[in-house]
């Protein structure tokens, strides 16, 4: 079935939508944890149920590596194989050219790896990534694209743009399950505006089930960032999903949604809990910081989740240096604040409170005003006014950054971890 995408309510760019796949009715803006291999780390997929996961993303590379696709196919798809009933969406293999490039020679016919397991060669064609999707049964597959990092400049990301134009026929020609899995292409051209507009204007005219804008969350400036995704869903069909692939800072998802973007996934919020730290409406919250050892708090008052109703800060900063149980538990409420996140952003968006919920998000994240400049300039092209977040003096990112004083912590970079 092609999928339904239905705007159910709307604050100038940023829309609230029905998107109704074979497995799963959604609502967006949503955020999709990753299962590489078809799981979360640490987490069952009834867990994943109970925190309101809607969609999760699997990995083409990774899952043909490893148990294979045709075994998957052979099992009843991945649905069954994982026992997930809601929708899946897998990746195409194109983000391995940059995670993997030292394993990878890219050509016109397609990217040759070498495997991380054994060694051996694998071609993975146009074709041959739409036909190991096919045979994994996603509710959204991925068109391979040519992808680069943003950070490069030249004539690699005019290659690059033109060459997964040129791609997405080739994976529209291979996919022989249309009528139950639904493909997405993917805006490519870097930082550069006219290549990006190229990109979206071609695979606009394919009027295909849904567009990703891809090739950010890979080092690029946030200013640059935002302008790319403020570019890419204004051209993007309004009546269609805009997916923007890698991002996962709740920071940058509520931009984003703003924007007009509906989907997300990133590794973040379950790699960072792997790490000790959880996500708090105030930022993160590192639990093997020495001053939790006593601290008899929940991770976060506000949370209702099993973690927080459960379990104190003191003693998951005992898991968290010594027990695996730790980043399993981190993982739990780290999903589960994401699911909260997608559902505040509906919810405020349908309402017709979704300036007062940004505003709201900003006043938390940075009680002193701080705002960083590109989330002004962002929230400027969206029509929300946050200026009662703000200083009314030069903000403490922009004379910071002036003096040469790091500002990382304030503001952390687009990649994530």
């Amino acid at each position: 079935m092609a999928p339904r995408f239905e705007v159910l309510g709307r604050f100038n760019r940023a829309r609230a939508a029905r998107l109704t796949l074979p497995h799963f009715t959604c609502q967006t803006p949503l955020f999709m944890p990753v299962g590489t291999q078809g799981t979360i780390k640490g987490l069952t997929t009834d867990q994943l149920d109970t925190i309101g996961c809607q969609i999760i993303l699997g990995n083409t590379y990774h899952l043909e590596l490893r148990p294979g696709s045709q075994l998957i196919d052979d099992l009843g798809g991945l649905h069954k194989f994982m026992n997930w009933k809601r929708a899946l969406l897998t990746d195409s293999g194109g983000f391995q050219m940059v995670s993997l490039l030292h394993l990878a020679d890219i050509t016109e016919e397609g990217v040759t790896f070498q495997s991380p397991v054994d060694g051996k060669p694998m071609l993975l064609t146009p074709e041959e990534s739409i036909h190991i999707q096919n045979n994994i049964g996603a509710d959204i597959i991925m068109a391979l694209d040519d992808v680069v990092k943003t950070t490069i400049t030249g004539p690699r990301i005019e290659e690059a743009m033109y060459r997964t134009l040129r791609w997405i026929d080739r994976c529209i020609s291979a996919h022989k399950k249309p009528d139950v899995q639904n493909l997405f292409g993917i805006v490519q051209g870097g930082l550069d505006p006219v290549l990006r507009d190229i990109c979206v204007r071609g695979l606009v005219e394919r009027n295909l089930p849904g567009y990703a804008i891809g090739g950010l969350a890979g080092g690029e400036d946030k200013d640059s960032f935002w302008r790319v995704v403020a570019q890419c869903t204004a051209g993007l069909p309004e009546d269609k999903p805009r997916y923007v692939m890698g991002v996962g800072y709740p920071l940058d998802i509520v931009v984003c949604s703003a924007l007009g973007a509906d989907m997300y996934d990133c590794v973040y919020p379950t790699r960072t809990a792997r790490f000790g730290t959880a996500l708090v409406p105030e930022g993160v919250l590192k639990l093997k910081q020495n001053a939790m050892a006593t601290d008899e708090r929940p991770i976060d008052p506000s949370c209702s989740c099993m973690v927080c109703k459960n379990y104190t800060r003191a003693y998951l900063h005992c898991l968290v240096t010594k027990d695996p149980m730790g980043s399993q538990l981190l993982s739990y409420h780290n999903l589960s604040f994401m699911m909260r996140l997608s559902r505040d952003l509906h919810m405020s968006i349908l309402e017709g409170r979704f300036p007062e919920f940004v505003r709201g998000f900003l006043r938390v994240q940075f009680p002193k005003g701080d705002v960083p400049k590109w989330v002004h300039n962002a929230m400027e092209v969206a029509g929300i006014d946050i200026s009662e977040c703000c200083t009314p003096t030069k903000c403490q990112h922009d004379a910071m950054e002036d003096t040469g004083v790091d500002i990382s912590e304030f503001c952390p970079p687009t990649k994530c971890p």
